[in-house]
């Protein structure tokens, strides 16, 4: 099999596996759209809220997938493995609960960041409503990282079938009960019936079951610190990417509740998109990138970059494609253009989908760029670089288009490009200037 089929073969039950976690806020924010414009703000808000946690969770257990790809690309025992889960379990516990708390502190101080307060209050009720889901989601992302370090995915699929049906399902029941905040609760009971299936469905894996140790009272104090000091980065360069998204949503809320919802609909898409075209490939070229550099194959951890890259880019140019032709088919399900209330959205929303078809090519190329770095060991220069392209060159750009230059909406995104666009750059050139010293300092085979 070729590398390129290789890397596919990877990509695809994590971009599945991705867009399972994705389709659960996707079908919340349709469902939202049913509510109308206000609903969908206010929710929207809330699911960008949500996601800024949950991504800093996910990124402190990402690296336990390259631990136990270069654990098993060493021959090390299921003894190493079984306490490198351990430790992601420990984390991921401790990630989850305190996210939820701070998650539940963030809904009452919306008012307070220049939204109007009925957007506050229905989005501070759904907040209340998705914290309790955080726990089960990490622990999730400990087993989905122990299946794709070990490069047994398999199940993760069948995991993605059924969590979306679970999560319509619950969604359209607890709406007629609770209203928006039925929709957070439905949520988090997807998270939890997820990881429970996908626990179950892990440990029948002949391959894996000696490896997945849910005990995590009795995890290794020092392996538990040697994955944090590798996650805390990553959670860091997550959370700085998903906080620069918080804040840009919260900008837009400042031009009213149709662009929010407008902002809402369209970064969607968007995240859709970015399972496949970044974290799918990003993940999968981070283990693949491990393995390489393990027993020293630099050149060849180069090589699954540029194949990353390009398949990636291929993805986005497809899905770039419709957003340009077809932008009232790829909004209706969340805008009715019927609506007197969505119209303003839609028209909003229009102009953005624009913006997000070259958007999309750096959001890309940024994190398939943090996924390689990671696959060196390198989880400083990401949060790093994050912090330049995002903060001090992406939020005055969005600010300086969007307010000083009175742009609007589409000014915010332009901002936005060039934040994603500077990072891209930044985290690419240090890969390879990383990979190509490694190759300089790996002495030549003797023969």
């Amino acid at each position: 099999m070729s590398d390129g089929r290789k890397l596919a073969a990877l990509a695809g039950p994590i971009a599945l596996t991705q867009l399972a976690q994705v389709a659960l806020t996707t079908t919340d924010t349709v469902m939202l759209g049913l509510l109308g414009a206000e609903a969908l703000a206010a929710g929207g808000l809330a699911l960008v809220l949500f996601n800024q946690f949950r991504t800093m969770g996910v990124g402190l257990v990402t690296a336990l997938g390259n631990q136990v790809a270069a654990a098993l690309a060493r021959g090390d025992g299921p003894d190493e493995v079984r306490g490198l889960v351990r430790a992601g379990f420990a984390l991921a516990t401790l990630a989850g609960l305190a996210g939820g708390l701070l998650m539940i502190g963030a809904g009452r101080l919306l008012g307070a960041l220049g939204q109007s307060p009925a957007v506050a209050e229905q989005a501070a009720a759904m907040l209340l409503a998705m914290a309790p889901g955080l726990v089960p989601c990490l622990w999730f992302q400990v087993v989905r990282q122990l299946t794709v370090g070990a490069r047994r995915p398999a199940a993760l699929v069948w995991i993605t079938v059924a969590s979306i049906a679970a999560n319509a399902a619950l969604n359209w029941a607890l709406l007629q009960v609770l209203g928006l905040p039925g929709i957070g609760l439905a949520t988090s009971l997807v998270y939890a019936l997820s990881f429970v299936a996908l626990y179950l469905l892990t440990r029948r894996d002949p391959a894996l079951t000696g490896m997945l140790a849910f005990g995590h009272a009795r995890a290794e104090r020092g392996t538990v610190g040697r994955l944090a000091r590798l996650g805390v980065p990553i959670a860091a360069t997550y959370g700085s990417e998903a906080g620069f998204f918080t804040v840009v949503a919260l900008l837009m809320g400042t031009f009213g509740a149709p662009a929010l919802a407008a902002h809402a609909a369209v970064n969607q898409l968007v995240y859709i998109v970015f399972q496949v075209s970044g974290i799918g490939l990003s993940h999968a070229a981070s283990i693949s990138v491990s393995g390489e550099a393990a027993v020293g194959r630099h050149d060849r951890a180069v090589r699954v970059g540029l194949l990353a890259l390009g398949q990636g880019a291929l993805v986005v140019s497809l899905v770039g494609a419709a957003y340009l032709l077809i932008p009232e088919v790829v909004l209706r399900p969340f805008l009715d253009p019927a609506l007197p209330a969505d119209r303003a959205a839609l028209s909003v929303a229009t102009g953005l989908l624009g913006v997000a078809a070259l958007l999309q090519y750096f959001d890309s190329a940024q994190n398939i760029g943090v996924g390689l770095l990671r696959g060196l060991d390198d989880t400083r220069s990401g949060f790093t670089f994050t912090l330049v392209g995002y903060w001090l060159v992406g939020l005055p750009a969005a600010w300086l288009l969007g307010l000083a230059m009175d742009l609007g909406p589409s000014g915010v995104w332009w901002g936005l490009l060039i934040g994603l666009a500077t990072t891209a750059v930044l985290l690419l050139v240090r890969f390879q200037r990383t990979a190509a010293a490694r190759r300089a300092a790996t002495p030549l085979p003797t023969t």
